[in-house]
């Protein structure tokens, strides 16, 4: 591929039900902010609406003020339920984030993840898929297209439907769709040459669907007569870091329970299984041995990546946390800084420049030190043939 990796964050967020969500979500915007001064490059955040753990109801509210508290990170929404929404009213937020960010916004799209949201207005899961269809095509004619749309269905219905607003990015602001374990979101990105957000596919059941991913995704563009990009793929993973094994499994000991038992008996997620372990020992073994991610060093989380590029059969653009509350607030922050300063910069080109500078300087020292010291010796013996000179 050639292109440098990027990095980020795909924050739900993960929270436990039941803690003060003022100050949690205070801690996301604190840790958007920790993420831009160490130099990660995207923040995707969540919609959702029910469940008690998933808290955020509006990526682009929280986009908003995120924007105004960081200098460089890209902020997305991921994803924004766009079964729920009336596809103009989803693409006039996202022009209009679009311009206050300067062109930061990414629009990452999906059909909605937890039935107990849909179930609220009246949907099905299935509705929610076909409804992403029709939304997706809506609004990528809108976006990149100034002619109107006229369009209905059970849902929605568009007359003479335009943007108020042209997009700041040119043509428009990036837009991926979410995938899982189905082809669905490959199919549907591939269609109109789209990224993806593939969430589920680094899971041992989900190993095999990175390079399906992406096989749907190179068929559908084809068939369409779109081309897709491997530097807009995304991939999501688990990671807790820390400066030993041990160390790593003491932090997550915090919230890790909380986490899967969620996953395990309250989301009505299935495509997210997480094994049958009960205890912390049996969940930090599961996350380490499925693939879904790495609970340990920034060495094995490197070697984690490496398997994934591995895996996805070519590349793929960039590596997403998922954001979680395994461990305490400090040592979560801590992890991310591991993680951007030993892990980053082995994928981004700026690790081995140095390492080969320190070895050239290494060979090269006995020379050079002699070197020096022939100089000092120099320096002395004409200054004393001044004094002597003086005398």
């Amino acid at each position: 591929m050639g292109e440098r990796m990027r990095f980020g964050i795909f924050m739900a967020p993960f929270h436990p039900a039941g803690e003060n969500p003022t100050l949690l979500l205070d801690g996301d915007m604190a840790l958007i902010e920790h993420l831009d001064r160490l130099g990660f490059d995207e923040a995707w955040i969540g919609e959702h609406h029910s469940a008690g753990t998933e808290i955020i109801a509006s990526p682009e509210i929280f986009i908003a003020a995120a924007a105004e508290r960081s200098r460089s990170i890209r902020l997305g929404t991921g994803v924004v339920s766009a079964s729920y929404h009336n596809p103009l009213w989803v693409a006039e937020r996202a022009v209009q984030l679009d311009h206050m960010t300067r062109g930061r916004f990414m629009l990452g799209l999906g059909p909605g993840a937890l039935p107990s949201d849909a179930a609220m207005i009246g949907l099905g899961m299935p509705q929610t898929r076909e409804l992403l269809e029709d939304a997706v095509g809506v609004i990528v004619h809108l976006l990149g297209s100034e002619e109107p749309i006229t369009f209905a269905n059970d849902r929605w219905e568009l007359t003479d439907a335009r943007l108020h607003l042209r997009p700041f990015s040119d043509p428009h602001p990036e837009i991926a769709i979410a995938a899982v374990a189905s082809p669905a979101g490959p199919r549907l990105a591939g269609r109109y040459g789209l990224g993806l957000l593939s969430v589920g596919a680094t899971t041992a059941a989900g190993f095999d669907a990175l390079a399906l991913h992406w096989d749907v995704m190179e068929e559908r563009s084809a068939h369409y007569g779109m081309t897709v990009d491997r530097n807009a793929w995304r991939l999501v993973g688990l990671m807790h870091l820390a400066e030993s094994e041990q160390q790593a499994y003491e932090d997550v000991a915090h919230g890790i329970e909380a986490w899967f038992d969620y996953f395990q008996h309250t989301a009505a997620f299935p495509q997210m299984a997480v094994g049958e372990g009960t205890t912390v020992r049996e969940f930090i073994d599961f996350v380490n041995d499925s693939g879904l991610g790495t609970i340990g060093t920034p060495d094995q989380a490197v070697e984690q990546i490496e398997r994934l590029q591995k895996q996805s059969v070519g590349g793929f653009g960039c590596y997403l946390q998922l954001a979680h509350d395994w461990a305490p607030p400090a040592a979560k922050f801590r992890s991310y800084e591991l993680f951007a300063r030993h892990v980053t910069p082995h994928f981004q080109g700026q690790s081995q420049p140095t390492l080969d500078a320190k070895a050239r300087a290494r060979a090269a020292r006995p020379e050079l030190a002699q070197s020096n010291i022939a100089a000092v010796e120099a320096s002395t013996a004409k200054y004393q043939a001044e004094l002597d000179a003086k005398t």
